[in-house]
């Protein structure tokens, strides 16, 4: 089965809707969203409505628990707690029905999905060998896809061996066929690894292979919005430089 992998949207309507265009276009088989539907951007009824529509299977990230209620803002940024209140204030009903319905990880798929990490599901960022092998030690499949960094990587661990990895470019493709594996397709909405562009990932479960992507979508138009919402031009700004 060829599933395209998605995360971090945080109501980015533009840079969502290219990627699902690209999607179309090699043919997945299904969607999978690892979290974050909403967050940092100005469109979360607009993403909320896709992933719905398109995904097959949709998790609950960090951002998502915190606009339905379950997460105190003042445990994020500044920022990040401005959106968040913003988004609370103005979500459709409908959409925060479904981010209710949510969880942060699944674990019988042919892989195991979480927006986080496998030791923990909502919060913890894997970008070191060490903080991968700890999740390793605890990780249930010999592969899984992971989110919430915002960043494009992976992580490996043979037989006897320690774990190693790295950031992922547009077009790595990975023969996944042995050992165990971290994949981050890294974020649709809101790049953190110097790439403006929209990060996602193909993955092949037939194969054993994964292939990273990034998408052009109108950057311009996607701070626009925010600015017109008023939110911080902080989260605008970001968006151009991929951090």
């Amino acid at each position: 089965m060829r599933v395209a992998v998605v995360s971090d949207i945080h109501g980015n309507r533009q840079a969502l809707e290219a990627v699902l265009d690209a999607v179309e276009a090699v043919t997945a088989d299904e969607l999978w969203c690892l979290g974050d539907l909403v967050g940092y951007g100005a469109d979360p009824d607009a993403c909320v409505a896709l992933i719905r529509r398109y995904a097959t299977v949709s998790l609950a990230g960090n951002h998502d628990l915190a606009v339905r209620g379950d997460i105190p803002l003042d445990e994020f940024s500044a920022g990040a707690a401005l959106a968040a209140r913003w988004t609370q204030e103005t979500i459709a009903a409908d959409a925060l029905d479904y981010l209710r319905g949510l969880e942060s990880q699944k674990l019988d798929e042919a892989v195991g999905l979480y927006h986080a990490s496998p030791r923990d599901p909502v919060w913890e960022y894997v970008l070191s060998p060490l903080q991968a092998e700890l999740c390793f030690d605890v990780l249930r499949h010999r592969v899984a896809c992971i989110g919430h960094s915002h960043v494009a990587l992976s992580y490996t661990r043979g037989a006897g061996r320690a774990a190693t990895g790295e950031k992922r470019l547009d077009g790595d493709l990975l023969d996944l066929a042995d050992g165990e594996w971290l994949l981050n397709p890294g974020s649709v909405g809101q790049p953190r690894d110097g790439d403006p562009r929209a990060g996602w990932l193909l993955l092949d479960t037939d194969a054993w292979t994964a292939a990273f992507h990034r998408t052009e979508y109108d950057v311009a138009a996607a701070a626009a919005a925010i600015r017109r919402e008023r939110l911080p031009d902080s989260l605008a700004d970001r968006l151009a430089h991929g951090q």
